[in-house]
């Protein structure tokens, strides 16, 4: 049962009959029934769309849909009886098992992601160097553990996109918007230096007027 229409692969089909009492007594009409489920992860048929709900998976429910379910200390999963693939792998939160299904993806589709992370993982380690410069380096063997994988920029690295940005220069400005002196100061510290002034300091604060210019 959930109270969210927009899990629903399938319209769900409008039922006015029917209600789920809560533990406060209070209760949820069922308003709809349909089947659930994402790319990610497999459809859960005939689920309830209950208001005032957030989500309650059901075991009885699951088992009559032919999933076996495992539970131990601190997780429990839901395999397909028939594959034997593990479809969802949910948590312990004290006294619930909780299961992420809008996060979560199955095995399956994190594997298919193996050689693209594994690529990406040594680009980073190589201080994010030109990929075809790592292809050089594995086919000639001149990294030891560097593995034989094909190095293509299949991803986009965020961090290299952000380093090679550039700033758009900001244009002469030359006409004054102040009418009035101290009405706009430009200010900029900076330092360390490594040259010391006259009077031993390292640090220079500087202040231009924008009316007068005067520094």
């Amino acid at each position: 049962m959930t109270g969210d229409a927009s899990l629903f692969v399938t319209p769900s089909k409008r039922n006015k009959e029917g209600y789920v009492s809560f533990g406060n007594n209070l209760r949820g009409y069922i308003i709809g029934i349909g089947d659930i489920g994402k790319a990610s992860y497999p459809v859960i048929k005939d689920v309830y769309l209950v208001t005032e709900l957030k989500h309650l998976l059901s075991i009885s429910h699951l088992a009559d849909h032919g999933y076996g379910i495992n539970f131990v200390k601190d997780k429990c999963t839901i395999v397909d009886s028939s594959t034997g693939s593990t479809i969802f792998e949910g948590i312990r939160e004290d006294n619930m098992y909780v299961f992420y299904l809008l996060e979560d993806a199955n095995i399956a589709g994190r594997c298919l992601m193996a050689k693209s992370v594994e690529s990406q993982l040594w680009h980073m380690r190589l201080g994010h160097a030109n990929m075809d410069t790592i292809s050089r380096l594995s086919t000639k063997k001149l990294v030891r553990g560097l593995p034989d994988i094909s190095f293509k920029k299949d991803t986009v690295c965020s961090e290299c996109e952000k380093n090679k940005a550039t700033k758009s220069a900001f244009k002469s400005k030359n006409a004054v918007s102040t009418t009035r002196p101290l009405q706009l100061l430009h200010m900029d510290l900076f330092g360390p230096s490594r040259i010391a002034s006259l009077g031993g300091k390292l640090y220079a604060f500087v202040i231009i007027d924008d009316f007068s210019r005067y520094t």
